[in-house]
């Protein structure tokens, strides 16, 4: 079944591709959720004009993702963990805690959207990525401290 995109989908495409899916994708996912719509003949007249609309609408995402991404990339989370012996956390810090602490320096942001390169297990600054947008990508200071 052939689509067109009216948001970015990933691992399929972004606004404004056609893309071929399989009809159960399309008929319980994508187009319930508006997501995407059919290319069929009727929508094919009117799909230079709304890929002419999905571009400007692309435009003000990525400006508004770039704008996002500068406000992450100037904030710095602080963790209180229990420490151990060696220095290390008891448990670790996960997407969730980040996401919450995120939220409270003004950043609402998915934590399914938060990547660490590594577990952080041990007291010390570590950095975490956001991926704001499929071409916006924004680091941020991860300070894991032992309470006073």
């Amino acid at each position: 079944m052939r689509l067109i995109l009216n948001q970015n989908v990933e691992n399929l495409g972004r606004i404004g591709e056609i893309v071929k899916v399989k009809p159960g994708y399309a008929r319980n996912f994508l187009i319930p959720r508006g997501l995407a719509a059919v290319a069929n003949q009727g929508n094919q007249a009117a799909l230079n004009h709304q890929i002419r609309l999905l571009e400007k609408k692309k435009a003000l995402l990525l400006g508004e993702a770039k704008k996002l991404a500068a406000t992450i990339e100037k904030i710095s989370v602080t963790v209180t963990k229990q420490v151990g012996e060696d220095e290390r956390i008891f448990g670790s810090v996960t997407t969730a805690e980040l996401e919450e602490l995120l939220a409270q320096e003004g950043v609402k942001i998915s934590r399914k959207d938060i990547k660490l390169s590594e577990e952080i297990k041990k007291v010390g600054v570590f950095t975490g990525e956001v991926k704001v947008h499929p071409e916006v990508v924004a680091k941020f200071k991860i300070w894991v401290v032992a309470p006073q």
